[in-house]
C-alpha cells in the first residue's frame, strides 16, 4: 500500500512518498517553528480567543493563514467541498456544530464565507457531468442549487466567456451559503442582536486579489 500510485487530477507520487514529505513538515515546525513562537503556543495550551470564523474550501490551494497573515489562535476554520454551508433544516452535523462552538462558546464577531476561482465544485455546478460517478458529490451540491439556478435565471448573453460565467457562479455561491448561514439558530439570533456580522469573499488564485461584499445584491468589490 505505501507504493500506491495517486493519480487524482494529473497528481502521480507514492503514498510513501507523500508521508515522508509530511514527517519532515513535522520535524521541521519541531525543529524551527515551535521554538521560535513557544511562549505563544503555551499561551493557547488552554484557551483561544479567535477574532473570526473563516469558512472556505477544503482546497489544497486555500490556506488560511497565509491569506490572513494570522498567527495561532487567531482564526477558527472550517472547511468543506465548494465552501459550503448546508441550511439548518437540510442538515444538522458537523458544520452546524462547528459555527455553534464558534458563536456561542467562543463569540466570534465575524463569520467570513470565502469561495475562490477554479473551485472544482462550483465546475462541477456549471458542467454537472464532471461530477458524474460521484454521487456523495453530488448530493452535497444540491446545497448550492440556487446559486447555479440564479445563473441560468441571467438573460442569455453569447458573448460571456465560460471564465466569466464561472466566476459569476462562484459569486453565487458565496452568496447562497451566506443565506443558508442565516437559517442556523445561533446565527440567526446572533446577527438579530448585532453580536455578529457575515461577510462574503472571493479570492482569486490567479493573481492574489481578494474581492468582498455584503450586498445581496451580488456586487463583488476588490478588497482593500
Amino acid at each position: 500500500m505505501n507504493h500506491t500510485l495517486c493519480r487524482l487530477w494529473g497528481h502521480t507520487m507514492t503514498s510513501q512518498q507523500a508521508l515522508a514529505r509530511l514527517i519532515e513538515g513535522v520535524r521541521k515546525f519541531q525543529r524551527e517553528v515551535y521554538p521560535a513562537q513557544r511562549e505563544v503556543f503555551h499561551g493557547l495550551k488552554h484557551r483561544q480567543e479567535p477574532i473570526a470564523m473563516f469558512f472556505t474550501c477544503a482546497d489544497s490551494r486555500i490556506l488560511p493563514n497565509v491569506l490572513l497573515q494570522t498567527g495561532p489562535g487567531e482564526i477558527f476554520t472550517e472547511r468543506t467541498p465548494g465552501n459550503i454551508v448546508p441550511k439548518y433544516s437540510d442538515h444538522v452535523g458537523g458544520v452546524t456544530a462547528s459555527m455553534e462552538f464558534a458563536i456561542l462558546a467562543l463569540q466570534v464577531p465575524l463569520i467570513i464565507v470565502c469561495g475562490h476561482t477554479d473551485c472544482g465544485v462550483v465546475k462541477a455546478l456549471l458542467e454537472p457531468e464532471r461530477a458524474s460517478g460521484m454521487p456523495a458529490l453530488q448530493s452535497w451540491m444540491r446545497h448550492s442549487l440556487p446559486a447555479r439556478e440564479r445563473l441560468l435565471r441571467e438573460p442569455s448573453d453569447t458573448s460571456r466567456s465560460r471564465e466569466d460565467r464561472l466566476r459569476r457562479l462562484t459569486e453565487y455561491n458565496v452568496l447562497t451559503q451566506l443565506e443558508n448561514l442565516k437559517t442556523h439558530p445561533a446565527v440567526e439570533s446572533s446577527c438579530a442582536r448585532g453580536d455578529l456580522v457575515l461577510e462574503g469573499w472571493v479570492y482569486d488564485i490567479g493573481d492574489g486579489s481578494v474581492w468582498s461584499t455584503r450586498d445581496e445584491a451580488g456586487r463583488f468589490e476588490v478588497l482593500g
